[in-house]
């Protein structure tokens, strides 16, 4: 084999291996990213549950991507509006709450 075409399978083997490492890091922190999400969501999840005034009439639904929580649907009042957006502030792990809840008075 010249000396040329060693460097170059030397040269097409080392990118094509630090492709597939970081093809594998980003699968893996996609992965991880997705339980702590998921986690986030259970978290926030039960803490709405605790407080009655937030039960039926109300309707919260609740979605986490990337440690940021969504918070949508329908409420009677603002208070409830703000009181489930404060819980979610307060749940481990929660970068940002952004709320797109209704509020029908």
């Amino acid at each position: 084999m010249s000396k040329w075409n060693y460097f170059t399978v030397t040269g097409a083997a080392l990118m094509l291996t630090g492709t597939l490492t970081a093809w594998a890091d980003n699968r893996n922190s996609s992965i991880v990213g997705s339980l702590q999400d998921a986690r986030i969501t259970a978290d926030v999840t039960a803490a709405i549950a605790q407080h009655r005034d937030l039960g039926p009439p109300n309707q919260i639904y609740i979605d986490t991507r990337d440690h940021v929580v969504y918070l949508s649907g329908m409420v009677i009042t603002s208070l409830i509006e703000d009181t489930a957006e404060e819980l979610a502030r307060q749940v481990l792990g929660v970068t940002q709450v952004v709320s797109t809840i209704r509020v029908d008075e």
